[in-house]
């Protein structure tokens, strides 16, 4: 069983302690909550192939997406409307070598800048380099490790500002929903949702990492991470899964009226699930 289905954001939910609920499930609109965030996996899964496909084969049109891919037609215009509206890709007019045929050029679509920076390893590669860089600079070890903390803090509380305001602007109740929005709007496909025991709090999935590679080196992203979210919501969190040690979603579980007032210091715990292989 894999960590993303023990953490509630795939199927097959089986919980230990506290976090089992052997009630029925609630469904929502005919499909089970989890059912749909399972489907919203999915749905990323093919839209990242249909953009793949983009990259390695250049400008392409849905006729060539569908055979390439295996899928209908509907089904490739329905992701390619979903990669636009996200700025991944673009549609353009098909140019044309040599005498130009009746009829309007067929429409391809090409990957815009920020569509191919995602797919560009060479900055996984740099910034592994470079936080290698300062462990070695402040002398490795257990020093170099704590540089390497401190540098994940500071990048992480960085992009947390750009959190904070909606977050304390949401009321306690839907602090959780409100991060997953901002994470969402940061690239990160995050989702909230009632634990598997709703009275016991709620999940917060992230279900893409941009720095998935390079946490795999270097834990101290997810710990820094996990104590910011930590901070923002005013509570104790605890990481159930990551991404970046194979589990299909990030998953952190956040227990729900454990509010502490602002500025209070919060700390966070990892579960038996990820202790010994991240402790965020």
């Amino acid at each position: 069983m894999s960590e993303a289905t023990r953490a509630g954001c795939g199927p097959g939910l089986s919980l230990p302690g506290e976090l089992r609920n052997n009630g029925v499930v609630k469904n929502v609109g005919g499909v089970p909550h989890e059912d749909r965030e399972e489907l919203a996996t999915r749905e990323r899964s093919t839209r990242n192939r249909v953009a793949r496909s983009i990259l390695d084969h250049g400008p392409s049109t849905v006729a060539d997406l569908a055979k390439r891919l295996g899928l209908t037609q509907a089904a490739v215009r329905r992701h390619l409307d979903a990669l636009v509206s996200e700025n991944t890709i673009e549609a353009r007019e098909q140019r044309v070598y040599g005498a130009r045929t009746r009829g309007r050029p067929a429409r391809v679509f090409a990957l815009t800048d920020s569509g191919r920076d995602a797919f560009d390893q060479s900055y996984d590669t740099l910034a592994a380099d470079a936080l290698a860089w300062i462990a070695r600079c402040a002398g490795g070890g257990a020093a170099g490790e704590a540089a390497v903390a401190a540098f994940a803090r500071a990048r992480v509380e960085a992009q947390a500002e750009k959190y904070r305001g909606a977050v304390e602007a949401a009321v306690p109740e839907t602090r959780a929903q409100a991060l997953a929005r901002a994470l969402t709007a940061d690239g990160y496909a995050a989702t909230a949702r009632s634990a598997p025991s709703p009275q016991a709090g709620e999940q917060l999935c992230q279900h893409h990492c941009p720095v998935a590679h390079v946490a795999e080196q270097y834990p101290q992203l997810c710990e820094a991470e996990t104590e910011v979210f930590s901070e923002l919501l005013g509570t104790h969190v605890q990481r159930l899964a990551t991404i970046a040690h194979g589990d299909g979603v990030c998953t952190t579980f956040i227990p729900r009226g454990g509010g502490a007032p602002r500025g209070t210091k919060t700390t966070t715990t990892a579960s038996s699930s990820t202790s010994g292989r991240n402790p965020a």
